[in-house]
């Protein structure tokens, strides 16, 4: 049975358990749930012989219960009805307990699945496939494809945690990671970014038997605080060979941005969560729950500030080895805010070189109104002088439609970015913006030109937008109606920033 034919019969089954009122989001974590283990029994028999430890059911308390069965898929196959729901549900929580791998997949795991056929259903579709003798990258794909659909349901909200993969990729294919070298994304989501240089890894190099081992054990290093995300990320590395199940995991659970990490990285790719502002939810003294905003005090960091994007790439600038590079998604507000976002762009520019910014078009993120770029820097050791001479703009968003249904983004979208980018040799490039030709999309700004700009602005367009001038060619009504909706969507939040800011002010005086 090809992946193709899987996914669809893994999906198929979902839309069954819609109707009974199980969420894609729920359902996929129960088929992770269920795989997982499913796995760990292929692995304990010949010829793996692994003889990896499950726990047995625990009370409610955490304690192991004497002559209490096993957590295994054996025992779990052997019920049916009630029982069966019984003995999932606390093997679920008893999993959640332990440590390392095993305890992140099941951390705060529930059963969402309340009709027990359906559970002996998913449990009977996963029992037939031999998972253990599938290849990484079938099992990866099968797993990516789930994944992708889950971000397709925009009302689950799922999508914020899984980026497209056509732009991941061309990340990827600028940065070019070397074999021995460690990355990390500290807001990894659903791994995407692990997964994008690992193929890229494997696929340019002709690695070694400890190349291989590095690879799979110590190249990959993550963040996310959201338990199902992470789950389901660790899932997703696992499938694709990377990382052990008896061994600690290579995602953590803490938030990023609380302090420094202890060591530094020679490659951070990532895309920080799109809400601007950083916030944790608390209850007032009535008893209502209000949403507090965060400012993360830290020595390391040039400003403080409760903007997330603008704290994330702050610590994205903390965690670069010297000479490390960055490959970021940020937002349009990270390239123009003042007071704060002022002063951290000088620093950038100051002590990295800020070499790279692709603008990016509306309509390929499964969150609305999200207009977003992404920065390319390399760290640098500090020096009186900028260490940024120039910046390069690639603008792929005037006159770019795209639609994540009718006209996803693809590769071959952005194939004439990465010729233009020339990983081989960045120190020479050719503009193709020029005064005979000011419809290039590539065009280079001094550092003295952007310092010269007020709030040091990196929001710059030059391209001629054609729909204010050529009503003949205009895009399809329903691409047009999309990007009003993202423009809406994008107006409102902003609108919604301001409104909170005029409150806390008047709280204040």
């Amino acid at each position: 049975m090809t992946e193709a034919t899987i996914v669809s019969k893994i999906w198929n089954l979902a839309n069954v358990m819609r109707h009974d009122g199980v969420g894609y989001g729920d359902y996929l974590e129960q088929i992770t749930y269920l795989l997982f283990l499913k796995m760990v029994d292929e692995l304990n028999k010949p010829p793996y012989n692994r003889n990896l430890k499950l726990p047995r059911l625990k009370d409610v308390e955490g304690k192991e219960v004497e002559g209490a069965e096993v957590c295994s898929w054996e025992n779990l196959t052997s019920k049916n009805g009630a029982e069966l729901e019984s003995f999932y549900i606390q093997a679920l929580r008893s999993l959640g307990t332990e440590k390392g791998m095993l305890g992140q997949i099941y951390v705060k795991s529930q059963n969402k699945i309340q009709d027990p056929s359906n559970l002996q259903r998913i449990i009977t579709m996963i029992g037939k496939e031999d998972w253990s003798l599938m290849g990484a990258d079938v099992k990866g794909t099968i797993y990516e494809g789930l994944l992708e659909k889950n971000a397709e349901d925009t009302k689950s909200g799922a999508g914020q945690y899984f980026t497209p993969r056509a732009l991941i990729r061309t990340m990827v294919a600028c940065v070019q990671p070397k074999p021995m070298k460690t990355v990390i994304d500290p807001a990894c989501g659903s791994g995407g970014f692990f997964l994008a240089a690992y193929d890229w890894l494997t696929e340019n190099n002709k690695l070694d038997k400890d190349e291989k081992m590095f690879l799979k054990n110590s190249t990959f290093h993550g963040n996310e605080i959201v338990a199902s995300t992470r789950r389901m990320c660790l899932m997703n590395l696992y499938l694709h060979g990377i990382g052990e199940i008896d061994a600690e995991p290579l995602v953590k659970s803490n938030d990023a941005l609380i302090a420094a990490e202890s060591q530094t990285y020679d490659y951070i790719l990532a895309n920080p969560p799109f809400g601007k502002k950083s916030g944790m939810t608390v209850t007032n003294e009535d008893g209502d729950i209000e949403k507090e905003d965060i400012s993360y005090n830290r020595q390391d960091f040039w400003e403080t500030t409760s903007n997330k994007q603008l704290n994330f790439l702050q610590h994205i600038k903390s965690l670069m080895k010297i000479d490390g590079q960055a490959a970021v998604v940020l937002p349009d507000n990270v390239l123009f805010e003042g007071g704060a976002g002022e002063e951290i762009r000088k620093q950038l520019l100051k002590t990295t070189e800020l070499h790279t910014i692709l603008r990016l078009p509306t309509g390929i993120f499964y969150a609305n109104g999200v207009k977003a770029n992404v920065l390319f820097f390399n760290n640098k050791p500090a020096n009186k002088e900028a260490w940024t001479k120039e910046v390069w703009f690639y603008d792929y968003r005037t006159n770019i439609h795209h639609t994540l249904k009718k006209k996803p983004l693809a590769e071959s979208d952005l194939s004439d970015f990465v010729a233009c980018y020339n990983s081989s040799n960045i120190n020479k490039r050719k503009e193709t913006w020029s005064e005979e030709n000011p419809d290039g999309r590539w065009r280079k700004y001094s550092y003295d030109e952007i310092i010269a700009r007020d709030k040091t602005s990196l929001d710059i367009f030059w391209v001629k937008d054609q729909s204010l001038t050529d009503l003949d060619n205009l895009p399809d009504p329903d691409v047009l109606a999309l990007e009003i909706i993202d423009n809406i969507e994008a107006g409102l939040a902003s609108f919604r920033e301001i409104v909170s800011e005029l409150e806390k002010s008047e709280e204040i005086n």
